[in-house]
């Protein structure tokens, strides 16, 4: 069976929300296993099993979150290319950019020679002042759905040798 590993990293929630969203759409497809697992948790063996991933994760300071960039900085060379080829998607929950690390990720996704099959998105959550930066956030029903209808494609052309 083919496995989907959605990888996450959240600070206030809503990065959370998004991979919990993706997860609630790719699990609509049987012939797919889905695998929901936390940044700091993933080996590169969990990198191997997967036929295909998206990454999501919290834009700070216009870079990846730390702990996202720490999974990657773990994981990199160990597994070098032995996943060219394999298809990703990502996604990234910002205040009111979050371009600064789609373009971080999508570098490193380059690096390990992934195919990118759906457009990225930026999900803002329009938070600029300290207490709506630190606050738990709770993100729009309609950005929540955009991120399930990723999860159910990516699964589905997945499952259907699409990519």
């Amino acid at each position: 069976m083919k496995q989907l590993l959605i990888i996450f990293h959240s600070i206030t929630g809503g990065s959370e929300q998004i991979a919990q969203a993706v997860a609630q759409g790719a699990r609509k497809e049987p012939e797919i296993e889905v695998i929901l697992r936390h940044a700091q948790h993933v080996q590169p063996e969990h990198l191997r099993e997967a036929s295909g991933y998206i990454f999501i994760a919290p834009e700070m300071l216009g870079s990846l979150s730390g702990i996202m960039k720490d999974f990657f900085d773990r994981t990199f060379y160990q597994v070098l290319d032995e996943l060219n080829g394999r298809p990703y998607a990502a996604l990234i929950c910002a205040g009111s950019d979050g371009h600064g690390a789609l373009r971080q990720l999508e570098k490193i996704a380059t690096g390990w020679r992934l195919k990118k099959v759906a457009e990225s998105k930026v999900i803002l959550t329009k938070a600029q002042t300290k207490e709506q930066i630190l606050q738990a956030k709770t993100l729009d029903q309609p950005s929540l759905d955009q991120c399930e209808e990723l999860g159910a494609f990516f699964s589905s052309a997945l499952a259907l040798a699409v990519f």
